[in-house]
């Protein structure tokens, strides 16, 4: 890992570690190959241990609902059938336009800001 000193306008105030870096070599107990490839950081993970019962319900409540049904229409196909777009009510239009949702394995989540959640239908 290299760390630069970059001089700017605020916190001119630097640390040591900027200031004074440790060299990027097998000596040092940091060290990272510069060729290393970047990782993407993760902000946060949910893990369920659900019953594969409760996720083929959620599936089967989609087809009883008229926007979740169009939207796995839509989300299933390679292309955009306009017909099935108008049929939605405007919310589910505006947020299908936006591209907020997603299927994965015929469960529809619906993509915010900075969360993703999973679509269930009321009964």
């Amino acid at each position: 890992m290299t760390i630069v000193h970059k001089d700017r306008n605020i916190h001119k105030n630097a640390d040591g570690l900027s200031r004074l870096p440790l060299p990027n070599n097998i000596d040092n107990s940091a060290y990272v190959p510069e060729e290393a490839s970047p990782q993407i950081p993760i902000e946060g993970i949910s893990v369920t241990d659900l019953n594969t019962t409760f996720f083929e319900e959620i599936r089967n409540s989609y087809t009883q609902d008229k926007n979740c049904s169009i939207l796995c229409q839509l989300l299933n196909k390679d292309c955009k059938d306009n017909s099935l777009i108008h049929a939605f009510d405007e919310l589910w239009k505006k947020s299908y336009d936006e591209g907020r949702f997603h299927l994965l394995d015929g469960i529809i989540y619906h993509r915010t800001k900075h969360t993703c959640v999973m679509t269930v239908v009321d009964r």
